[in-house]
Order: structure tokens, then C-alpha cells, then sequence
């Protein structure tokens, strides 16, 4: 039993902070939201987003008429892409100032919402810059209000205080996470997701699994953490393949979303470990690697290290995918190739090495895992040791995987 291995004497933080309205026409509560705003004395917002998205989800034209009905002046930066940039963020912050914004609207995935958050902080200090937040130069206490408006499930973000963007000349990934990056308000809008693609469906539903299972098996781990990572998984095992036969399946497409808002409570309670520290480094060298993808490949390599540190609990919350589970150390390796094979029967059937890594990239990714500012935390709180001799296995082993005909 995974509770045996929780300690009932070590006090946990328990955080359940931002306000999401979700469901079916949940973008209709943007008029709400704006609403309370502007009794918050906010007349001018800008607006974050990738350039195509929030138009053709039709998220746009409902928030740009409660936009206008509630005489909220707006400006839009469209040109935010996946694995953003300090650059990105110095460049909407900037429009920001000039148009004195003083509230943050995302809408998109976890690149424009974080991008969002992150802007939302600089219009608050005015003396810094991009770079200085994502090598911390400042620790931030205040933001202005962020809305974020999810168009994937699989980020979390609308539902966190976590947000990510790369240094591109050091090739650093850091991670942020402070309280003043919680939305004021969040909106999780099923049906403005039919349109991802089979890929991008894939892909940030691997996502929410990964929030999931490295929320439950930190050092930090809280039993909400677990408790909602098993429901994520649970969620995603039973709909993912549903809306992979059926994108139009619109009660798959709500189950998933819901599943990727509790992995995004879940790693605010339980934090992230090997996968996402692992997976950083690799879109840091490569912008163009999916992110999602990236988990996707580490997955089964960090399950096979790490389960030895946690084997109850990787046991109870990977159930949904392999069944007998003991929770004993020596299932590592077929828990690892069991989990593999369900990915690749989902469609993420990629290794490293078919994204262009090679083992002479090796040396190269496990320095910067052990030198990108904030990746040392999730190390640390990994259950087992992340040592550099580790990580290196991690990577090697996920060039071509178990499963993989060579």
C-alpha cells in the first residue's frame, strides 16, 4: 500500500489556489473575468498568444467582444512559438509598457501562458529583464493579474505557479516557480480544443501523465499529489485512445482536459523530478523537439531508475497501464518496457536517436541537466539519487529505448 510510505508526521503544503472555470462554453466567463478587473481598476491588457491558435479555436472572437464590451483597451503580441524564449517575453513586455497594460491575458498552451506569467511579473519591475528573471536575478513577490486561457490539455500552467522559457545563448531551460505566478483566473475550455492535431493531442496528454507521475514519486510528494496523479493517469489511459479514434469526440476531449488540470495541481503539490529536469536540457539544444515528445522518450528510462525509490507508489499510480503491479524494486525494467509499449501503441514510438541526438550529444546534455539554473532543485527531490552517472544512463538508454526493432 502506497500510504504506508507516507511520513503523517512531516507537514505538507496542500495548494489548491487558482480559480478555473471549466466546462463546455467556459470561454463565455472571459465577460466575468474582465468584469472584476476592471472593478480592479484595469482599463488596458495585452494579450499573449502564438499566431495562429487563439483565432482559430474561436477563443478570440468571444474575448475580444467582452474585450470591447467592458471597454478594456487591448494590444495583442502573436508571436509566441513552442519552447518560448527571453527574447519573446523582453518583446511583449515591452509592447506591454508602452501601452500601459496593466493586466496579462494568455491564451494557448503552456508557451503563450507562461509567456504571459512571465510578462505579467516584469510590468511589476520595470528594472529588469527576461534574462535577469530566468537566471534569477531577483526573486519576484508581486505580478500583475494574469488570465490564462488553456487551449491544450496537457500543461497544468492554468492551474500553477510554474513557468519555463529558454536562454538561447547558454541554451539554459530554467524553470520559475513563485506564487505571484498563479492566474487570477483561469478558463479550461473543452471544446476549443477540437482542433489540435493527432500529434498534438498525443503529445500534451504525455505531458499531463508525465506531471502526473513525477508529482507522485518526489520527495515531496503529498497524498493529493498521489491521489490526482492516479486520477490523471487513470483519466488519460481510458481517453486518449478515444480521441485518437475519434478527434470529434467531444466528452473525450472534456476527460482529457480535466485529467491535465489535475496533473497541474498535482506537480504544484508534489513539484517535478528526472523527466522534465532530463527533458529541458534536450529542447533547450533543440527549440524544434515537441516537448511532450521529449517526456515521451525519457519516460521509460527514468521509471526503470527511479522506481526503485518509490516502488509503491510508482505501483499504485501506474496501474491504469500495467496491471499486477507488487510495487517491488525488481519490477523496474518491465514496468519500464510495459510503459514504452503503451506509448508506442499510442502513437509515440520516437527515440532520441530519431530527433537527431547521437551519443556524442551525450557529455554535452548531462552537463547542461547539472548547470541550467532551477534543475538542480528537481534533481534533488528525485527518489532516487540523480547522479551524474544515472542521468547519463537515462540518455543513453533512451537513444534507442527497449522496445524499438534496431
Amino acid at each position: 500500500m502506497w500510504e504506508n510510505d507516507i511520513d503523517i508526521n512531516e507537514i505538507k503544503e496542500i495548494r489548491v489556489k487558482t480559480n478555473v472555470y471549466f466546462g463546455i462554453g467556459a470561454i463565455n466567463k472571459i465577460d466575468d473575468i474582465l468584469k472584476n478587473l476592471k472593478e480592479k481598476n484595469v482599463e488596458k491588457v495585452i494579450v499573449v498568444s502564438g499566431r495562429n491558435a487563439y483565432k482559430s479555436t474561436g477563443a478570440w472572437d468571444v474575448i475580444k467582444k467582452a474585450l470591447e464590451e467592458n471597454n478594456v483597451g487591448y494590444v495583442n503580441y502573436d508571436k509566441v512559438t513552442p519552447n518560448p524564449t527571453v527574447d519573446h517575453i523582453d518583446e511583449a513586455t515591452q509592447m506591454a509598457k508602452d501601452f500601459g497594460a496593466t493586466a496579462v491575458i494568455g491564451i494557448g498552451g503552456g508557451s503563450p501562458i507562461d509567456t504571459a506569467k512571465s510578462v505579467a511579473v516584469l510590468l511589476k519591475y520595470p528594472n529588469h529583464n527576461a534574462r535577469d528573471l530566468y537566471t534569477f536575478k531577483f526573486t519576484p513577490q508581486v505580478a500583475v493579474p494574469i488570465v490564462a486561457i488553456n487551449l491544450t490539455h496537457g500543461t497544468g500552467s492554468e492551474a500553477n505557479r510554474f513557468a519555463v522559457a529558454t536562454v538561447p545563448e547558454t541554451e539554459f531551460k530554467p524553470a520559475l516557480a513563485y506564487d505571484c505566478l498563479y492566474p487570477y483566473a483561469s478558463i479550461d475550455d473543452p471544446k476549443l480544443m477540437q482542433g489540435l492535431s493527432p500529434k498534438q493531442t498525443l503529445f500534451v496528454s504525455i505531458d499531463a501523465i508525465n506531471h502526473a507521475v513525477e508529482a507522485a514519486t518526489s520527495k515531496v510528494a503529498s497524498p493529493l499529489a498521489i491521489s490526482l496523479a492516479y486520477e490523471t493517469i487513470k483519466t488519460v489511459v481510458k481517453y486518449l485512445p478515444k480521441i485518437i479514434k475519434n478527434p470529434s469526440d467531444l466528452e473525450a476531449r472534456y476527460f482529457l482536459t480535466y485529467a491535465a488540470m489535475l496533473g497541474g495541481v498535482s506537480f504544484d503539490n508534489g513539484l517535478l523530478h528526472l523527466t522534465h529536469a532530463l527533458e529541458h536540457p534536450l529542447s533547450g539544444m533543440k527549440p524544434q523537439l515537441t516537448h511532450g515528445l521529449g517526456l515521451a522518450i525519457l519516460l521509460p528510462s527514468v521509471i526503470k531508475y527511479a522506481y526503485s525509490g518509490k516502488p509503491h507508489i510508482f505501483a499504485y499510480i501506474l496501474s491504469p497501464i500495467v496491471e499486477g503491479l507488487k510495487g517491488e524494486a525488481s519490477e523496474a525494467q518491465n514496468v519500464a518496457n510495459a510503459v514504452e509499449k503503451w506509448l508506442f501503441e499510442m502513437g509515440a514510438t520516437q527515440k532520441l536517436a530519431d530527433e537527431g541526438f547521437s551519443e556524442a550529444d551525450i557529455d554535452k546534455i548531462v552537463d547542461l541537466t547539472f548547470n541550467t539554473p532551477s534543475l538542480d532543485l528537481l534533481l534533488s527531490i528525485a527518489p532516487i539519487e540523480a547522479t551524474k552517472e544515472v542521468v547519463d544512463s537515462i540518455f543513453r538508454e533512451s537513444l534507442q529505448g527497449y522496445n524499438r526493432k534496431v
